[in-house]
């Protein structure tokens, strides 16, 4: 049977004489024999052990662990799969930290954006359940548009992207927004209003999603075309939307139209779906605020 030195143990591993000895002097890979001028020797016994505590070690098992596995304790497979989500949960960490540093090279902020990236889910929700509860509480909403909006949830993934991240931030900072709030309780006030008078508020029909895209359409044909808001061809655009509006929404053409349109027209309300989809990974939500900005002015 074969028979190595410390040094020859080392060559053959890689490592240092001095990590061989502690090995030894550890009990890790026990002496199989002595030269005869006392030297240890060791075996093939001996090379396969302090190459397993060698691989264990690479991969960042403790020495106790590697022991355990070296004892039969524990198995290899039971300290990989142990190491591997220890691995997995650091790498998370690390990615986090890097989307937060790149969010905060961006805006400068670093309290703010280290606090709310670091809430739980449950953390990420209240923020969100708090605002509804300010722009809905106590009115009486249609049930399933109510529950619709608080049933979205904030979806925030373990490692996020530094855009979802982002998104987050905003989204949060926006909720808490007073001026965003006010806005949206006042929709909302407006919401019981008009179904106490009969108004269908379950959420837009087809005919209205369909007005609303051919708005945004011809807003941005104008845009593209460099209509001027205050000209002639715009009020021209404007009046054939209104046309389009009025029967999607069963309101005549004019200033009660007008003020219908206003009332809802918050475009951070349509900013705060679009952060939703970033923050859960959903299809992207066009960014239709340079339209509704020219809609505006040209219906002033």
């Amino acid at each position: 049977m074969a028979h190595y030195s410390i040094g020859d143990l080392a060559r053959m591993t890689g490592l240092s004489t001095r990590t061989v000895r502690f090995y030894s002097d550890s009990g890790l890979v026990p002496v199989a024999g002595r030269t005869a001028g006392g030297f240890r020797t060791y075996d093939v016994d001996g090379l396969a052990r302090l190459k397993l505590v060698r691989t264990l070690r690479d991969l960042g098992v403790d020495l106790p662990t590697a022991q355990r596995v070296l004892a039969r304790e524990v198995s290899v497979a039971e300290v990989a799969r142990t190491h591997a989500e220890a691995i997995d949960a650091q790498m998370r960490t690390l990615r986090l930290r890097r989307a937060v540093l790149r969010v905060v090279a961006r805006n400068g902020e670093v309290e703010m954006v280290h606090e709310l990236a670091r809430l739980s889910e449950q953390e990420r929700q209240a923020i969100l359940d708090d605002f509804f509860d300010e722009v809905f509480g106590g009115l009486e909403l249609e049930p399933g548009f109510e529950q619709g909006m608080r049933s979205v949830r904030v979806e925030l993934p373990d490692d996020p992207t530094s855009e979802q991240l982002e998104a987050w931030i905003e989204l949060a900072n926006l909720v808490q927004d007073p001026d965003f709030r006010a806005s949206i309780r006042r929709m909302s006030e407006r919401h019981q209003e008009l179904r106490a008078e009969g108004a269908d508020m379950s959420g837009p029909a087809p005919e209205q999603r369909e007005a609303f895209g051919q708005a945004i359409a011809l807003a941005r044909e104008a845009l593209d075309s460099g209509v001027d808001p205050g000209s002639e061809e715009a009020a021209a655009i404007v009046r054939r939307i209104a046309e389009t509006w009025s029967t999607a929404l069963d309101v005549p053409v004019g200033p009660q139209l007008a003020r219908r349109l206003e009332e809802f027209g918050d475009p951070r309300a349509e900013r705060y779906w679009a952060l939703i989809a970033k923050i859960n990974g959903w299809p992207a939500v066009p960014d239709t605020t340079a339209e509704r900005a020219w809609l505006v002015e040209a219906m002033r």
